[in-house]
This record gives C-alpha cells, structure tokens and sequence, in this order.
C-alpha cells in the first residue's frame, strides 16, 4: 500500500476578464512585485505562491480565485 500526496487545486483556473485586466493594469503601474501585490490588496485581492504557480484569492477569506497566466510570473 502506497500513500499519494494531494496537492490542492485551484477552484478555477480561469479568472474572470476584468479581474485579469485589473491585476494588469496594477502590474504596469507598479515598480516591484511588493508594489503590486500591495496595491492588489486595495482592491480586495491577494496573490499566494502554491508549487511555482500564482493564484488569485479574495480577501480576507482567502477564497481561490484563479490562477495567474505565465506572463506575470
């Protein structure tokens, strides 16, 4: 009998269009990944690291969201 690992997976990988153009909109505009990530949160948004992969959750529940593409990475 062999134990497997569950690695959890995000609700949805798909975020919502505007939810996509916002998070951006704030990448352009902000100078460094802490920037970013701060000015999310003013929009009710946090991003968290699971495995290499950025996912989108909701504050302050930290309800998933979606996944991040590539390109902001």
């Amino acid at each position: 009998m062999t134990l497997a690992t569950h690695t959890p997976e995000p609700a949805n990988s798909n975020l919502e269009p505007y939810v996509l153009d916002l998070i951006r909109e704030e990448r352009e505009k902000a100078l460094s990944p802490r920037e970013w990530q701060f000015r999310l949160r003013g929009y009710g948004y946090a991003i968290k690291n699971v495995d290499g992969a950025q996912i989108v959750t909701s504050l302050p529940r930290g309800i998933e969201i979606g996944v991040l593409p590539a390109e902001f990475a």
